[in-house]
């Protein structure tokens, strides 16, 4: 069996209370079903036919958070961001603007795409992303768990190459610290801990304005 990470980032909305229970639902949603009923799958790992793909898994997965956020929270919601890792596999679902970075060795990718308005016009060349960083309604989302119906769940797999280091990170990061600063600190910094600590520490040197979480991960070394 190839070494097993589950990695998932929930930024919660609508106010404080509603945010914050949104969010923690749905963490313990997607962990519970994916270790409660696909366990088994993993420990195996002789994938046959009639088994659901990984993608398949962590989308079915973030359905069910959906649904028990919009019957157990009203008004409430929050982004989704999901990570299964099978070694050098990453397997990643997304709701929402929480992001996922590769950094690797030869360079820096951003492996999903922000659900939101602004996000909408910068692919349709009416705003520039410098513009959509400072825009006054970047924050509005038009996908969420616990928000509209039905939910569409984006998925991506990447090979994480040796040496290379997965991100995932909330809005109150990355419209903060920029792109390039942060993977200066996370080139530099003693451990992936203390990266994730420095780069909270930045953001809200820079201004906090959100929630700031941060989880670096990369597969254990030959």
């Amino acid at each position: 069996m190839p070494p097993l990470g589950l990695l998932i980032l929930a930024d919660g909305m609508g106010g404080h209370l509603a945010g914050e229970f949104a969010s923690a639902l749905a963490v313990r949603m997607v962990a519970g079903h994916i270790l409660r009923t696909y366990w088994t799958t993993f420990s195996g790992w002789e994938h046959s036919a009639d088994e659901p793909s990984v993608q398949e898994l962590l989308t079915e997965a973030i359905q069910r958070a959906h649904q028990a956020v919009s019957e157990r929270v009203p008004g409430g919601g929050t982004t989704l961001l999901c990570a299964l890792l099978l070694g050098n596999q990453a397997y990643i679902a997304n709701v929402g603007d929480s992001r996922a970075y590769l950094i690797a060795p030869d360079g820096w990718q951003q492996i999903t795409r922000d659900h939101s308005v602004v996000d909408i016009l910068v692919e349709l060349g009416q705003m520039t992303p410098d513009e959509a960083t400072h825009h006054p309604q970047r924050n509005v989302l038009y996908r969420a768990v616990g928000q509209k119906d039905p939910l569409e769940v984006d998925t991506f797999t990447c090979h994480i190459p040796e040496g290379g280091i997965l991100l995932l990170c909330s809005d109150g990061l990355w419209e903060m610290v920029s792109e390039q600063e942060m993977r200066e600190v996370i080139t530099a910094a003693d451990s992936l801990q203390a990266a994730c600590d420095i780069l909270v520490e930045r953001a809200n040197q820079a201004g906090g304005k959100d929630n700031i979480s941060v989880i670096l991960a990369a597969p254990p070394g030959p």
